[in-house]
């Protein structure tokens, strides 16, 4: 990134302003207000300028000349589940399994009780007259491991990422090419050891494009985990600062860039972000002023940033289907441009696209391929956690344990590499799920559900502290266009 891809934005400019407000349009910016709140989680809300996915295309530079949607490509969303409200209901999502402490209930089972699997998912792949999402034609694929509260165990997403590389291949005409992952946990171990770090480096070796939220605790804020992993794409939240320019975008100053040890590669929209409203979620029933009409809803954070970065990784692969993963992030840092007051750049699609197509041989797999330390996965589950536990009110969820009971880092590392820690329904030598795909009543196809064996917790209402921390904010935007 340099004077180059200056240039390249300054160019562009001119051309932007007549398309920003496209898509569900506002009539104009809402004037922010610096008002902030605390969230039950301990973070900040920001209230600001509502930012449709038409004004995301903009500030991604989207490339309406070849229109990409993502065809062919499966996108693996790893999250608290994804609620079928209009948008989500055309066939564009399948449901993996549920491994959340919500799958013991049916009447909460794949749905999305939080909103934030939601929320992502429309700006990813929504389907309607309202809101088209970045990556329409992908299918999404819903692995759920956050509860009603948010509240997830490390062990439970480890699961849910080794379930996503067993499974790729599950439908050949739509392979899992992507995975965002819009958690982290503010683990104390290095990366090369951690057990999430060296799940998320397995997907990667499987083909999969893992794209990972790096936090939202400030600009010189420590990256949460795995966004520390340094072969992932870890993404921050930019700021598009409520105009159709691009001289004032800027990275939100929520957003953690990371430090010395480790930086996120990329900034992606991120802030005031409409997408769709999950009814009676906890973001929902708690944040009611973020509610847009009936159907939508405003939030901001890294994860949302995460979404719309896995999205764009999509549309590339959908235009160039032999891309790897090492491939499409040496090609979306190369092709990114400056943002004012940092050394890292925002994601550029149509300068991704125009770069590899021109220069494709500048982009070869040899070229690209990074060779970092590897993570081994055998430090500690509880380092990996930090200090996000599960709790029945009473009794954490601590120490080298999942959810069963004791739990060897060292042999589910062996097992996760050779893709052998799932078998059947069973991860680890515990029945987790049921052992195939079948129809839903509501027609969505979706992995069987099962009661847990053995210990399973069933009895005890695990809750506690959710990884996530993205803001969900209260503003009276604009509402002519809706």
């Amino acid at each position: 990134m340099g004077t180059s891809a200056t240039l390249r934005r300054t160019g562009a400019a001119t051309a932007m302003v007549a398309v920003a407000l496209t898509g569900i349009a506002l009539s104009a910016p809402a004037a922010p207000a610096h008002a902030a709140v605390t969230s039950s989680s301990g973070k900040w809300l920001w209230e600001g300028t509502a930012t449709t996915v038409g004004n995301v295309k903009d500030g991604v530079d989207w490339d309406r000349s070849v229109n990409p949607t993502g065809k062919g490509v499966t996108i693996a969303l790893i999250d608290t589940g994804v609620a079928p409200v209009p948008g989500l209901t055309t066939g564009n999502v399948v449901y993996g399994p549920d491994l959340s402490i919500d799958s013991q209930d049916p009447t909460k089972r794949y749905t999305d009780g939080f909103g934030h699997g939601t929320h992502l998912a429309g700006l990813i792949s929504s389907k309607s007259t309202g809101l088209t999402g970045l990556a329409p034609g992908a299918k999404l694929l819903s692995v759920k491991v956050g509860g009603s509260t948010g509240a997830v165990d490390v062990s439970q997403v480890l699961a849910g990422i080794d379930w996503t590389v067993a499974h790729k291949n599950d439908d050949p005409a739509n392979p899992v090419r992507v995975m965002v992952l819009a958690y982290g946990t503010d683990g104390v171990q290095k990366y090369d050891i951690d057990p999430l770090c060296a799940a998320v480096e397995n997907a990667w070796r499987a083909g999969i494009t893992v794209i990972v939220s790096g936090g939202n605790d400030g600009n010189s804020a420590h990256l949460l985990t795995p966004a520390t992993d340094k072969y992932v794409i870890s993404v921050g939240a930019m700021d598009e600062n409520g105009t159709t320019t691009w001289s004032d975008d800027k990275a939100a100053t929520f957003t953690s860039l990371g430090d010395t040890t480790r930086k996120v590669d990329l900034l992606s929209p991120g802030r005031s972000l409409v997408s769709l409203r999950d009814p009676g979620s906890y973001v929902d029933t708690n944040f009611p002023g973020a509610r847009i009409g009936t159907s939508y809803f405003l939030g901001s954070g890294s994860s949302q940033a995460a979404a719309v970065a896995g999205a764009v990784a999509a549309d590339l692969l959908e235009l160039f289907p032999s891309l790897t993963p090492d491939q499409i992030k040496n090609l979306l840092i190369d092709s990114d441009v400056s943002v004012v007051g940092t050394s890292i750049g925002l994601i550029d699609l149509h300068w991704a696209y125009t770069d590899y197509r021109n220069s494709q041989s500048g982009y070869s797999a040899s070229r690209s391929a990074q060779t970092f330390t590897k993570s081994t996965g055998k430090g500690l589950l509880e380092a990996s956690r930090g200090t996000a536990h599960l709790s029945d009110g009473t009794v954490q969820l601590t120490g080298e344990n999942d959810l069963f009971g004791p739990f060897s880092t060292t042999a589910w590392a062996t097992a996760s590499a050779a893709k052998t820690s799932w078998v059947g329904g069973s991860w680890m030598g515990h029945d987790w799920t049921g052992a195939g795909w079948e129809t839903t009543s509501t027609g969505a196809t979706s992995w069987a559900g099962r009661a847990w064996s053995g210990r399973a917790w069933s009895g005890r209402a695990w809750s506690g502290r959710a990884w996530s921390s993205d803001s969900w904010q209260s503003i009276t935007p604009q509402t002519k266009g809706w």
